[in-house]
């Protein structure tokens, strides 16, 4: 299966190119969304040409889910961790976004590795302003104690108007994800897909997997939980992450896993569906090759009718062309 990455492409090609052409006086004025409703803007002035902003639009959250200043609680700590002194946060950000930075350029580490990967991290802005609520969680999951000021049932944006819940103690986090789909294909092929998946955690090489499950209703950790939070037609998902999944390393891959679980679902479901249609449309093709090979001999074509009327036998190709003419 495939993992999605944390870094935008789109974005880091365009850091990528735009410190390639520094010294070049262009302007740049890039918008773009990214699947759950996560909106970019990249803007170079020429007055400015090594000043950067960029800009980002978070989804919607839900009523369940509390931002502070328009970001997720501990987003602010986050960015100033991961960038340091080269990015500054503007306050307010520009209209229509929850967060703009402003990145200068010419302040960039002249090694080239260590510059690739700061860029690296930039275009993972994602991954540093949804993920860090998660990451505080599971960061004093690795030390096995709960963060303080944190509620026990704790509400996360990742989809438009959508939240996956999260239930912190000293021990583990349980983290569970109501499953929603707008086709009605869409939703047979998930509870399938998400039934599989969690058969998959048994075998005997993924022993060491967070423990997962799926259910038709809501877990005793939503009790409480409003009605429209609930509202899931592909059922319930359910995680247990233990402090051995968080150490070290292993809390970047973990909280960018958990942050796209809908998304990754959701790619899986639309990769089968296409798989089926290619699937169906072969077997189409090769039904349609069998009838045209049983066709009769040209010799066995014309029929004479009783009033010695002669007819021509068409082909499959033939008689769609007549039906279209």
């Amino acid at each position: 299966m495939i993992l999605l990455q944390s870094q935008s492409r789109f974005l880091l090609h365009t850091l990528l190119n735009r410190i390639q052409n520094l010294e070049k006086s262009v302007e740049l004025d890039h918008h773009w969304v990214e699947f759950d409703d996560v909106r970019y803007h990249v803007q170079v002035s020429i007055k400015n040409p090594h000043i950067l902003l960029l800009s980002v639009s978070l989804p919607t959250p839900s009523s369940e889910t509390i931002f502070i200043r328009g970001l997720p609680f501990g987003a602010i700590e986050a960015i100033k961790a991961a960038y340091g002194g080269l990015v500054q946060i503007l306050d307010p950000p520009r209209d229509a976004f929850n967060l703009t930075l402003k990145i200068n350029l010419s302040k960039l580490p002249s090694n080239q590795e260590q510059k690739h990967a700061f860029l690296v991290k930039v275009a993972s802005i994602r991954e540093v302003v949804l993920g860090a609520p998660l990451r505080v969680i599971l960061k004093h999951l690795a030390s096995r104690t709960v963060a303080p000021n944190v509620d026990p049932l704790v509400a996360l944006v990742h989809r438009p108007k959508e939240s996956f819940f999260v239930a912190p103690q000293a021990d583990k986090v349980t983290v569970v994800y109501p499953m929603r789909f707008s086709d009605s294909i869409d939703i047979v092929l998930a509870t399938s897909f998400l039934q599989e998946f969690v058969e998959a955690r048994r075998t005997a090489g993924l022993n060491n997997t967070p423990l997962c499950s799926w259910s038709h209703t809501p877990p005793l950790e939503l009790k409480g939980v409003s009605s429209d939070a609930l509202s899931a037609n592909a059922g319930f998902v359910t995680f247990v992450i233990f402090p051995r999944h968080v150490e070290g390393q292993k809390l970047d891959r973990t909280v960018w896993s958990l942050s796209t679980f809908h998304a990754y679902v959701s790619y899986h479901v639309k990769c089968s569906e296409g798989f089926m249609h290619t699937r169906m449309r072969r077997r189409v093709e090769s039904l349609i090759q069998a009838l045209d090979r049983a066709k009769p001999d040209l010799e066995d074509a014309k029929k004479t009718t009783s009033q010695n009327r002669s007819f021509k036998r068409l082909s499959l190709k033939d008689s769609r062309g007549n039906s279209f003419s």
